[in-house]
């Protein structure tokens, strides 16, 4: 049979993450490739007395649900929400599968093919999958460790007539980095002027390393949640598990609503087992304390890295090291291709996720991201080993065909 597929579907190349994954998987490649949490961090004993805990529901906890969420874990979440300077109600919020969900109904709901959403450069790979999937054009805005360059906004405001800004402001995947306030503050201010929605995807906000105050969520400086310019979205995949799939979107009522008229028309609703398991863990765990135990341990993986690859003296290699999140981003000399790069490393037994992928216009080939949470002590410097031995014969090869 001849298959017609759709033309978004044409459009849609595989993610690079899971094409790289699919190589570590049986065999003796090491990855520093994916955005995993250490296995470690999972709280398996406390997850387990939760889902057994679930049942005392009874038939509850296998039927259908709200689409919205279940209602108990809604109010959960928006407590907790509260003492980050964010008053929303339930009603202004939606659990979905996993963050990525969010950002997906956002666009079915708010985006129409050929519309203009404004981008970091690089930024999440996924959201530049689904944005292309969609029709949607995504155009970058120049930027520095600062956030998006505030006069660059302006000028591509002005120019394209974007509908919406999508950010990761806090920790950012794949660079790590962490807007000022006045950035923060002044992509809020540009945005209410003109009308344009703003996506804060916030993953990563709560692995912070450096023991300040957290981060101000763009949401928080908003007046919320009514008539607010900006949808929150997090996830307990960091915090927690991301097998639960589990995660939010905070807004205006109209726009949240809307994304549950979409939601019903996709999944009906998320798992209502894992929902209800979730809440009971949460009730009867202290995640404050877990979330110290990931930060502590996630700081101590990231330097440990950090002083691995300083111990290699790479010639011309860059990064800067993070104040929270999971990634290391790395500007390589210009004649080095991460994408030749990353086949050569496999071939010595670690992989990790090429720049390219993270661009919306004008890619950095000679850019790759390292994830440092998910190996252990003694695999990650193996893995800084082999991935040193393949810069070396990468750079002999480049030399012996110049």
């Amino acid at each position: 049979m001849e298959y017609k597929f759709s033309k978004s579907v044409e459009a849609l190349s595989s993610s690079a993450v899971r094409e790289i994954l699919k190589l570590t998987q049986g065999n003796q490649v090491l990855s520093l490739a994916g955005g995993l949490p250490a296995e470690d961090s999972f709280p398996i004993a406390e997850m387990r007395e939760a889902f057994v805990r679930s049942f005392d529901l009874g038939a509850k906890a296998l039927q259908y649900g709200l689409t919205d969420g279940y209602l108990p874990l809604r109010e959960w979440v928006a407590s907790r929400m509260k003492q980050k300077h964010m008053n929303v109600g339930v009603d202004n919020m939606l659990l979905t599968t996993g963050s990525q969900q969010a950002v997906d109904l956002l666009c079915q709901v708010y985006l129409d093919e050929g519309d203009v959403v404004l981008v970091e450069n690089p930024t999440y790979l996924a959201a530049v999958q689904l944005f292309q999937f969609r029709g949607i054009r995504a155009i970058p805005v120049d930027g520095d460790e600062e956030g998006m360059d505030l006069e660059d906004l302006a000028r591509k405001i002005a120019q394209y007539r974007p509908k919406m800004a999508y950010v990761i402001p806090t920790f950012a995947n794949p660079t790590g980095k962490v807007w000022s306030l006045e950035r923060r503050l002044g992509l809020l201010r540009q945005c209410k002027e003109n009308d344009i929605l703003i996506l804060e995807d916030d993953p990563y906000g709560e692995i912070q390393f450096d023991g300040q105050e957290p981060y101000r969520s763009i949401f928080s400086l908003d007046e919320h949640p009514e008539d607010s310019c900006v949808v929150y979205t997090s996830t307990f995949s960091k915090i927690v598990a991301p097998g639960l799939r589990t995660g939010w979107a905070i807004g205006d009522k109209r726009v949240i609503q809307m994304m549950v008229k979409a939601k019903q028309a996709v999944d009906l609703q998320s798992s209502t087992i894992d929902q209800i398991a979730l809440h009971q863990l949460l009730d009867n765990f202290d995640l404050e304390s877990h979330i110290e135990k990931i930060r502590a341990s996630y700081k101590a993986r990231m330097e440990w890295m950090n002083e691995l690859m300083l111990a290699q003296n790479w010639n011309g290699v860059k990064w800067e090291k993070p104040r929270g999140g999971m990634f290391l981003w790395v500007t390589l000399p210009e004649h080095i291709d991460s994408e030749k790069l990353l086949a050569a490393s496999v071939k010595e037994g670690v992989a990790f996720v090429p720049g390219k992928p993270f661009y919306a216009a004008e890619a950095q080939s000679n850019t790759m991201r390292l994830n440092y949470t998910l190996l252990d002590r003694d695999d990650t410097q193996m893995a800084i080993s082999r991935l040193s031995a393949a810069l070396e014969k990468y750079n002999q090869s480049q030399a012996v065909q110049q």
